[in-house]
């Protein structure tokens, strides 16, 4: 990954440009003055309640269900190391590298915005780490997103104290390196673990970090993959002959959904020169065009308006100090729920409908590019010799796979609370749950427009000698340059590998954006 320019960390919340610059760039960050200034301030108050005898929670008591009992002030720097070892008891597989930089960079946010009482050490600490790449290893499993994400944030905890492991160093296919004990990276890396005082391991671990940084990366690829879905949309339309006179603007006016007018202004953009669209103009005895492909622009105009309601809440997250207890301006140390999930929680379970249903639209203009019977003149399966070859038959089949898997996926989870902590916490979030499912909807996604992008293009090929419109073009160029066109059949799974890679690097909304102007 590439290095860019720095982040400074204030009081005052992060940027979701920030979030993804560290967490996907290895952007480095700094804490600025006024950030150590009111960390400090605040981690003098908690100073001083722990040295009283007046009980606060977390600082003088357990936690959880474990908040009514009272810890004697010669124990309250194990309490806070002891909470750590404790709640790092995630399970399963560890979550990506982007998604633990992104954990760090968030909590060190929420530390610096001098709410949590915890001193300026612990958020230089932790962005150390992310300098020196050093991301610690975060099971899969044990968020339920209330109290916080707990066992990740404990897991990068442990590993800032020179306990549990570190990622090693990715392979170069990408692939995650052998985990490094963290003790040893840190030695590696010249940075001393800090000795924990009143507070400061509950205020490690008291965040939403995890769901909020997988909603603004998820966030970021929804964005992007939305324009895809229009370009996708387009060159199918161009490929089934379907007419351009369904996205007007005059027409799509009269229901003011905002994202649907942006879907359709993309439409018309990359439809807008076409030979392929001219050539049935006039004479057509088909008075309209399929669901899928009239359609299209109140489908992806929905999902778009869904990214910006979810990245209205984002932004909102951004800009709160998330733990508990609180360390108020005047001076009270006070508990609350703002450690709950719920808003992000649904905004991820949301996305979720919104990209299966992106999907699932894709996935119906697809199947009729294959179909002899609604293709209007394409071969079955857009194989040239078909019944000896099978063409792009099991694209379509691994595409309805992920269509089916992301419906399975668009269930929510954040109405499935289950109490914990001896009922303590007896309503959870399960938010993380909510995040991570988003995760692999947006991945099905992206693979599900590759495969119609694939087919789409294969069909421009064999409308020949018409020509596609400029910007439907620099999308098959790009695909082109990658995937051979139509022929005998040949290994699939490479070049629909391709494509994907094509999309997640911004290959193609890159050429067609340089060749028409840019997508909204």
């Amino acid at each position: 990954m590439t290095t860019i320019a720095g982040v400074a960390l204030g009081p005052h919340g992060a940027d979701a440009a920030d979030v993804v610059a560290v967490a996907r760039h290895r952007a480095t960050v700094r804490l600025t003055e006024e950030a150590r200034a009111a960390m400090e301030e605040t981690a003098a108050v908690v100073a001083q309640l722990a040295a009283s005898d007046s009980p606060a929670y977390g600082i003088s008591t357990g936690f959880g269900s474990l908040a009514h009992t009272p810890i004697p002030e010669a124990r309250r720097t194990e309490l806070q190391r002891a909470l750590i070892r404790s709640h790092a008891a995630g399970m399963g597989p560890p979550v990506e590298r982007e998604v633990v930089r992104a954990m760090l960079f968030l909590r060190a946010r929420s530390l610096a915005m001098g709410r949590s009482g915890a001193r300026p050490l612990l958020a230089e600490t932790m962005l150390a780490m992310l300098a020196a790449d050093i991301d610690p290893v975060v099971p899969e499993h044990g968020s339920l997103g209330a109290s916080g994400d707990l066992a990740p944030l404990a897991a990068c905890a442990l590993a800032m104290l020179g306990e549990g492991e570190v990622l090693g160093a990715d392979a170069p296919d990408g692939s995650p390196g052998a985990p490094v004990p963290a003790a040893v990276a840190l030695a590696a890396a010249g940075i001393e673990s800090p000795t924990l005082g009143p507070k400061e391991g509950l205020a490690l671990i008291n965040g939403t970090d995890g769901i909020l940084g997988m909603l603004v990366l998820a966030l970021a690829d929804l964005r992007d993959l939305l324009k895809v879905a229009d370009v996708a949309a387009a060159v199918t339309t161009e490929a089934l002959l379907g007419t351009d006179r369904t996205f007007d603007a005059d027409l799509v006016a009269l229901r003011p959904q905002p994202g649907q007018a942006v879907s359709a202004a993309n439409l018309r953009a990359l439809l807008s020169g076409s030979e392929i669209v001219a050539s049935h103009r006039h004479g057509d005895p088909r008075v309209q065009d399929a669901y899928s492909i009239r359609c299209s622009p109140q489908v992806h105009g929905a999902a778009r308006d869904t990214v910006v309601n979810a990245t209205v809440t984002a932004e909102y997250e951004l800009r709160s100090a998330i733990d508990n207890p609180m360390v108020l301006p005047d001076g009270r140390v006070e508990s609350c729920g703002n450690f709950h999930g719920a808003p992000v929680a649904f905004a991820c379970d949301f996305l979720a409908i919104a990209a299966a249903e992106t999907g699932a639209i894709a996935e119906r203009r697809t199947d009729r590019l294959l179909d002899k019977t609604r293709s209007h003149g394409l071969p079955p399966f857009l194989a040239p010799d078909a019944g000896v070859d099978s063409g792009l038959m099991i694209a379509q089949y691994t595409q309805a796979a992920m269509v089916a898997e992301n419906r399975r996926l668009a269930a929510p989870a954040s109405v499935d609370s289950l109490p914990t902590s001896a009922m303590q916490e007896d309503h959870v979030s399960m938010g993380w749950g909510a995040a991570r499912k988003l995760r692999a909807s947006v991945d099905n996604l992206r693979r599900i427009l590759a495969v119609e992008l694939s087919c789409g293009c294969r069909a421009l090929d064999l409308r020949e000698p018409l020509r596609p419109a400029p910007g439907t073009a620099a999308a098959r160029a790009v695909v082109a340059a990658g995937v051979p066109g139509p022929g005998p059949d040949r290994w699939l799974a490479p070049e629909l590998a391709a494509v994907e890679e094509m999309l997640r690097s911004g290959a193609v909304t890159t050429a067609v954006e340089a060749e028409i102007g840019g997508l909204s």
